[in-house]
C-alpha cells in the first residue's frame, strides 16, 4: 500500500496537471512536495554525500508543464524559458548568481515575463521528485536532461564528492569567501522522500530561520520617521525585534504585517531567542 506522503505527491501532480490543462493560474493548488534539509554536524562522514553550493535563489518546482514557487503559486516566466524545460518533474532554484536574491525576487514579484531580466535567470535543478533510484542515479539523470535541453538557462547544479571532513571544510571556506551561502550535502544512497530528511543537509556559517512580521516599531535619531525595527514572531510563538540588516529603503517601506521574513543569527540565548539576529529577506512571493 502506498504511504500517505507518496499519495500526497501523486495528488499534487494530478492537480498541477489539471491546472495546466484548464489554464488556471490561481493559488488554489497545494504547495508542491519537497525534500527539506537538516543541518550538518561534525559527527557526519561527508564521504557518503554529494556536495554542492547552497544557492541563494528562489526555489521553484516544475511539474512537467508549469513552474511554481514552493508555496504553490505560479511563476510568470517567459514562454521561451519554460518551453525548453523537459516534460518531467524537477526541483531547483531560479538563480541570477551570488548575492542577487533581491534582484531576482523583484523580477518574480513583477509578474512580467517580457522583462529582459529573465535572460539572466537560470533554473538550477538539483532533484527529480518521485524518481526511482538513489541520488547518485538522479544526479546523472539531471546532467543528461540539462545536456539534452542545450539551453543556458537550464543547468544541473554541479555535484562533487569529498574524501573527508577536512576536504569538506576547504570547499566550504572557498564558497563562503567567494560570496556563496554555504554547502548542501545529499546522501548518495538516498531515495527521494518528501519532507525534512537527514539525507539532505545544509552547512552554513550561520543559522537561519523564518518569522512573521507583527508590527513596525518607530526609529529614533537618524531613523526618525522610518521603521527602526520589525516586531516578529517565530512559528513557536517567540517574539523579538529585528532591525539589523534593514536598508533605509526597507525602513521607509518595510515588509507589511503578516509577511514571512528570513533572518540569520549566531546562536540561541538561554531564553530561546536568537542572538544577533539580522534581517535577510522577505520569503513571501506572489
Amino acid at each position: 500500500m502506498l504511504n500517505r506522503s507518496i499519495l500526497r505527491f501523486l495528488l499534487g501532480l494530478l492537480l498541477a496537471g489539471a491546472g495546466a490543462a484548464c489554464g488556471s493560474t490561481g493559488g488554489d493548488f497545494p504547495a508542491p512536495p519537497a525534500m527539506l534539509a537538516e543541518r550538518y554536524h561534525d559527527g557526519i562522514d561527508p564521504a557518503d554525500y554529494w556536495v554542492s553550493e547552497k544557492l541563494d535563489g528562489v526555489r521553484a518546482h516544475w511539474n512537467g508543464s508549469r513552474l511554481r514557487l514552493r508555496s504553490g503559486q505560479p511563476v510568470a516566466a517567459p514562454g521561451w524559458f519554460v518551453a525548453a524545460l523537459p516534460a518531467v518533474v524537477l526541483d531547483g532554484e531560479l538563480w541570477m548568481g551570488r548575492r542577487s536574491f533581491d534582484r531576482l525576487s523583484g523580477l518574480i514579484r513583477r509578474n512580467a515575463p517580457d522583462d529582459p531580466g529573465w535572460r539572466e535567470v537560470r533554473y538550477m535543478v538539483f532533484e527529480l521528485p518521485g524518481a526511482e533510484g538513489d541520488f547518485s542515479t538522479r544526479v546523472q539523470q539531471l546532467r543528461e536532461l540539462a545536456e539534452r535541453a542545450a539551453v543556458p538557462w537550464l543547468q544541473a547544479v554541479p555535484q562533487t564528492r569529498v574524501a573527508d571532513r577536512r576536504a569538506l571544510q576547504r570547499r566550504f571556506e572557498e564558497v563562503v569567501r567567494g560570496g556563496g551561502e554555504g554547502l548542501m550535502l545529499h546522501r548518495a544512497s538516498a531515495r527521494w522522500i518528501p519532507g525534512r530528511s537527514s539525507a539532505l543537509l545544509k552547512l552554513t556559517p550561520w543559522h537561519d530561520a523564518e518569522a512573521r512580521v507583527l508590527a513596525h516599531l518607530p526609529g529614533k535619531g537618524r531613523l526618525h520617521g522610518m521603521t527602526g525595527s520589525l516586531l516578529v514572531e517565530t512559528p513557536d510563538g517567540r517574539r523579538f525585534r529585528l532591525g539589523s540588516g534593514l536598508s533605509d529603503a526597507l525602513r521607509r517601506s518595510p515588509p507589511p504585517p503578516g509577511t514571512l521574513v528570513t533572518y540569520r543569527y549566531r546562536e540561541l540565548t538561554p531564553a530561546g531567542l536568537p542572538r544577533f539576529p539580522r534581517y535577510l529577506r522577505m520569503r513571501d512571493l506572489p
